[in-house]
């Protein structure tokens, strides 16, 4: 059975370039060893790295000894659902593909949160700053 969305719906790719999820196959999928639910498929901005940062989770520094690429404004990335709360509650939550973002994050963020934050992403979403 396909893996499903915060809709209902098949879950949908978040990003390949550079490629997400924990799995590291584009789409945001929680499986069992996926600890932090790593679920909500944003589309980062350069306010939402910063907050991460001062949170402890430096998302802009690459790891490649986890595939890790570094991220910019602008990527597509599967984050932690907690995390993403955390920043969202201070008022510095990234924008969120609902159709791309896991069901099971349910569990931590409210639906009706993550539809503040739902966007339609255009093709280049470099410029994203806030």
């Amino acid at each position: 059975m396909a893996e499903r969305n915060v809709l209902g719906g098949e879950l949908q790719e978040c990003g390949t370039d550079p490629l997400t999820g924990f799995t590291r196959s584009g789409r945001c999928e929680v499986t069992p060893d996926d600890t932090g639910t790593h679920g909500v498929c944003t589309v980062l901005t350069a306010d939402f790295l910063e907050h991460q940062r001062e949170l402890g989770n430096d998302l802009v520094t690459p790891r490649p000894q986890w595939q890790f690429p570094g991220l910019a404004p602008g990527d597509r990335w599967c984050v932690v659902a907690l995390r993403w709360l955390q920043s969202a509650q201070a008022g510095r939550g990234a924008p969120v593909l609902l159709a791309s973002t896991h069901e099971a994050v349910l569990q931590v963020v409210p639906l009706a949160l993550l539809r503040r934050y739902a966007v339609d992403v255009p093709e280049d979403a470099s410029g994203l700053t806030d």
